[in-house]
Formats: structure tokens, sequence, C-alpha cells
């Protein structure tokens, strides 16, 4: 049955709305739709919407955005995780119907016989409202104006000025009479905590993290070695510890350096080839200490402000207890071998799949128990390796399953892949999702990027992460120190979520071989000790920069938003701009990056001042974050970007005041 009143083209979506869009506590949240009808009449809308847990609607009424779209839009904010619902109810508006009636008729000359059906209609409608049990303490204006609408000695101004003010408008806009509610379909939002749309990580290995003896040889680190990295990462003010994975390595098919198959003795070993005689995914690698040693590690992380973040890497070595005890959690070839993890030309010996469909009861229940395993210990982010290899009913049970009873527990996609498969994977419940930022690098490309993050922010969230273990970009590897500079500016700015790979920060950028994205002596495969200190101290470190991006973040609340992300003209090829602005705060900032690492640039930014909620032509003060000048900004400003000196503008705009600097525009 069609509904009596049309309501079309409901926001937020995700998908075909099959499952929840997204969203965390405190986030404003549009939600927009299309509602018509047929004729003339005005018709309304209201967002209703439930919190995990009630019992009642809260209803937010929604404006109509433009003018003669029939489009309305209203904003949600969300005060606690779970699982949200809301739906846009619709209703023709007898009130604005009768009150446009009036004031057309008036403005076209019409007198007091060609209203006066109009206005019987309008005091009927007052007197309606009025009598309401919730409505007495408007009774009398909305009384008064109901009898200056009927009195026919008074002249006709008289007569309708009391309805049509702006006490008795706003009363009646607020509880206003309807008829012929419609009530559109309920949709879900998924609202989970600040982190899951905010953050910085930094990566690294633990047991790169004992340094090297007296021969210069590596020493295998230990969850305590690491806890200088935690202090380190704390410096540089991010929130996220992410550990590639701690469990114990295989010993059989075991890869050597730079993913030889000649390893030799001292060779540690894959982190990615889970699973010997001492453990599985539920176990530690001894040499990194113990489960005592590893509560430690936690705690020392929560001290200093950080989360960690664990790698779930749903794979085994061929020595892993699985491939004993659960021979059904594999594939097994015609020659009766197990089947090794292969994507060509690259092949993983060292490493078994999990064939998800031979029994994926047991499937499920053994990967959500090993899941749980780490939640209990304090662990409730998960950086999901390859989950695009998993079947999608497996994503969508075990991660609604773990979020049944904790519902705080993130996980992040590294999904490296075509579109589908990213965004699809995104709506079965991935808080996050690894991006294309890697390899976007044009002034084009990264518009495209940034707007389709911005416009796909209920489907998914992008993580922006500048480098990989396993990605070094090409960017990366000729670019320079400038191009590490800049790379992490966009990142930091452009999503609410970014992340590093240590070793970004000592602009380490030499490739396997001229083609490959693949580190030479690649952390994956050996103990690779670093000396930050020393880099920092001989001016050859970036770490001052990540920290002061990460402060900058933490400062603005607008570069915590995606969905108020804009681009704006720069008349330059390697210049682009963008904004942010924080709703909640009125925080609005301004961020031009330069795309050349080498040569300084110049241009004029151009803004859309008025659709950042100033005067088209206003005066503001432009405070960079980045150099601490401050300077009057307008819709159009000339800026210069030297390399050697900031990659980046990175403003925040503010009205001026009184005691505002006079400046020259930068």
């Amino acid at each position: 049955m069609t509904a009596r009143i049309g309501i079309d083209d409901v926001r937020p979506l995700a998908g075909d709305g099959t499952h929840p869009t997204k969203a965390v506590v405190g986030e404003h949240v549009p939600v927009v739709a299309t509602v018509w009808r047929e004729g003339h009449d005005a018709v309304a809308a209201n967002v209703a919407w439930r919190g995990p847990g009630e019992r009642r609607d809260r209803t937010t009424r929604m404006t109509e955005i433009g003018t003669g779209l029939d489009r309305f839009g209203a904003t949600i904010v969300p005060d606690a995780e779970g699982l949200w619902t809301f739906r846009v109810d619709a209703w023709s508006d007898p009130w604005a119907t009768t009150a446009h009636a009036i004031e057309a008729k008036l403005a076209a000359g019409q007198g007091v016989a060609e209203v006066a059906n109009d206005l019987e209609l309008a005091a009927r409608l007052l007197e309606q409202v009025a009598a309401r049990k919730d409505r007495r303490a408007d009774q009398a204006a909305l009384q008064g104006a109901a009898d200056a609408l009927r009195h026919a000695d008074l002249p006709l101004g008289a007569r309708v000025g009391p309805a049509l003010s702006a006490e008795v408008r706003a009363v009646m806009h607020e509880h206003p009479v309807r008829e012929l509610v419609t009530k559109g379909p309920t949709r879900q939002v998924w609202v989970d905590r600040q982190r899951a749309a905010f953050g910085s990580w930094y990566e690294f290995f633990p047991r790169s993290t004992g340094g090297v003896d007296a021969s210069g040889k590596p020493v295998h680190g230990t969850f305590r070695t690491a806890f200088s990295e935690l202090e380190r990462a704390a410096a540089m003010q991010f929130d996220v510890a992410y550990l590639t994975p701690i469990h114990p390595i295989g010993r059989e098919n075991r890869k050597g350096r730079n993913n030889t198959l000649t390893p030799g003795p001292d060779d540690p070993g894959s982190v990615y080839a889970i699973g010997a005689a001492e453990g599985g995914h539920d176990a530690i690698h001894p040499e990194l200490g113990t489960d005592e040693d590893f509560a430690a590690f936690v705690a020392k992380a929560a001290e200093l402000g950080l989360e960690v973040a664990l790698d779930l890497a749903l794979q085994a070595a061929p020595d892993h207890p699985w491939v004993t005890d659960h021979p059904h959690l594999f594939t097994t070839l015609p020659d009766g071998t197990i089947a090794y993890a292969e994507n060509p030309p690259k092949k993983y010996q060292d490493i078994y799949p999990i064939n998800f469909d031979n029994d994926p009861p047991a499937a499920l229940a053994e990967m959500v128990r090993v899941t749980l395993h780490w939640v209990e210990r304090g662990v409730k982010i998960f950086r999901v390796d390859n989950p695009h290899t998993k079947p999608p009913s497996f994503w969508t049970d075990l991660i609604a399953t773990v979020k049944a009873e904790h519902p705080d527990v993130l996980f992040l996609a590294e999904a490296f892949t075509r579109p589908a498969r990213l965004w699809g994977l995104a709506r079965l419940g991935f808080t996050q999702s690894y991006t294309y930022f890697t390899w976007r690098t044009t002034k084009a490309e990264l518009t495209e990027f940034g707007e389709d993050l911005r416009d796909r922010w209920d489907d998914g969230r992008g993580n922006l992460f500048v480098n990989t273990p396993d990605i070094l970009p090409e960017h990366l590897q000729v670019g320079g120190p400038g191009m590490f500079a800049l790379r992490a500016a966009l990142a930091a700015t452009l999503s609410p979520t970014w992340g590093v790979y240590a070793g970004y920060e000592l602009y380490e950028h030499e490739a396997l071989k001229p083609g490959s994205e693949e580190y030479l002596d690649s952390e994956k495969y050996e103990l690779r000790p670093r000396d930050f200190q020393a880099a920092l101290d001989e001016g050859r470190s970036l770490e001052p920069w990540l920290t002061r991006l990460n402060e900058i973040r933490r400062a603005h609340p607008a570069l915590q938003q995606m969905r108020t992300l804009r681009f704006h003209h720069v008349d330059h090829d390697a210049l682009i701009a963008y904004s942010k602005h924080d709703p909640a705060s009125d925080d609005t900032v301004v961020v031009v990056v330069s795309l050349d690492p080498h040569e300084t640039r110049e241009g004029t930014v151009s803004l859309d001042l008025a659709a950042l909620g100033f005067a088209p032509d206003e005066q503001l003060t432009a405070h960079d974050e980045v150099t601490g000048e401050t300077y009057t900004w307008g819709p159009h400003n000339y800026v210069r970007l030297d390399p050697t000196r900031a990659c980046a503008h990175i403003v925040s705009l503010t009205r001026r005041i009184a005691s505002d600097l006079e400046e020259p525009p930068a």
C-alpha cells in the first residue's frame, strides 16, 4: 500500500539499508528526507529516534532545506553506545497551509469576504492547540489570537496580526496540528565510543625494541623493553599503540630475511606465521614475556593515555596447534598436503589460511573465543588482517557476537581491496577501514578521495595510514623528507583517524627492489632496532612534526569531524585547500597543503565563507597553528608554502574582535 504522504531518500543510509549506519557518542548526525504530497498544502516532518534500552522516542522537528526542493533536515546527537533507531514521520500541516493562504491573499489585496473562511479555519486550529493540556501556558495567547481573527469590528490587519506574530507562530510550529500522519521506515544507527571516529595510531613491533648488544647484534625485545615505545608514542600525542602479532611463531617453513626460504639460525620468522609448540592465537611469544608482562604493558599504556590495539590475523603456521587439533579448519589439496597462502606472484609457505566453509560453526566459535580472550585482558581495539579473504557472513557473526557483550570493542579492517569489498566489509560492522589514500597523490585524486570518504561516512570510517609494514608507496621512496611531511599533514587533517608505522619518522624509504612496495630488510622478517633519540638529537627526525599535528588535532574539534569536509579553490595544482567545521564548538579550520616536497609554491585560496557560516565578504582572524602567525583572511587569500619551512598552513578562523591585531593577509 502506498503511504499517504511520500517519504523518500532518507539519509543516513548504509548501502541498501540492511545494515546500520555509523555514528559515535556526541556526534552531530544529520537526518534528511524528501517529504511530499499532492496539491499545494504544506507538509512537515520530524525525526523519531530512540537509544538502546529506551522505551519512548525522542522527537526532533525537521526544517525545510532550500526552497521548493521538498527536502527536510534535522540533527540528532546520540549520547550512549549501542544500537539506535530513527524514523522520519511526515504529516500535512493545516496551520502552515492556512497561514500561508492568509498572507498570500492579503498580499494580493483581497478583502474580508475573500479571506473569511481562512480566518475561521485559522481560529479553529489555534483553539485546537489551546485546548491541549500540555499547552495551558500558551492558552491565553492562542485564544486571544483566535478571538482577534473572529473580531469583525477590527481592521483586517489587526485581526490577523496576533495569529501571525512570532510568538504564536513558534507555538504552532513546535506543537503542530498533524493530519494524514505517515510513518517512514525504521532505520538503525550503531553508535560507538568516540575513539571509533577520532584517533592517531602508532604501529610498531615489540620484538624490535630490545636494542643491540656490544657487538651490534639486535636483541629480541620484550613487553618491558617496549615501554620506551609507549612513552615515545604518548609524547608524540598518539592515542593508539598498535602491535603487530605477539604470538608464538612457527618454525616449519619459517621465512628468513627479506622473505627468503632459507632462514638463518637467528632469524625470528614472520610475526604473521602464527602458532608453534608454545601455543597459538591465545598465547604470547615466550621471548616477548609472560601474561603478567603483557598485563603490565596494557596498564602502562593506559597510564600514558594510550589504548593497545592488537593484530587479529586469522591464519596459522604449519605447526600451529590448530593443524593437529582442528585440521578441518584448513584446505587439504588432492596430494594430501594443506594449502598455504598465495597471492601470485607472492607465496606464503609459512602460513595456512583458514577454510571457513568446512565447518562454519566451529570456525566461528574458535575465532570468537580467541577474540574474547584478548578482550578479557584489556584489549578493546583489533586491527584485522586481510578481512577480504574471509566470508562476509563470518564477520557479521563474529563482530555482532563480540559487540553484544562488549559494545566498546572496535575493529579496523585491513582491506586494501576493491571498493565493493572495502565498503561492503564496513557495512558488515567493521568500525574503521584502511583506504586508498596511500595511492592518491594529485590534487584531483585527493579531492575525489576526500569527498568520497566524507559521503560514505555512514558506510564506513577511513583510517588513513601513511605507510604500513607491507606498503612503502613509490612517492615515499623518491620524494625525500618533504614528501614524508606533507603526506603526514594530509592524513592527519583529511580524516579524523590516521596512522603511522614506526620508521616513518626516520624517513625510511628503501624498497626491496625497483617497482616494489616492500621495504628492504622488512621488519616482518627480522628484528629492526632503531635509535630514535639519536635521530632526534641530530635533527633528522620527523617526530616534532608528527607531535605538532597530533597536538593541533586534539586542540581543534573541527579536525575531529568528517561530515563537514569541504574543498576550496586554489589557483595552483600543487596546492590543495579544504576546511572542516565542528557544529558543537563552532570551531572552523582551513588546511592548505603543498603537494610539492621540493619547491616553494604560491597561490590564492578562494574560500566559500558563506558555506562556513560567515558573511560572504567578512574579514576574519586567521591563526596559523603551524607557524604561530596571525593574519586577516577574507574570501581570497594569498598563501606561500616553502617545504623547508612548513608544508602546510593549518588555520583557525574566527570572527574579528576589536582587540585583533591589524595584520596584512598571509
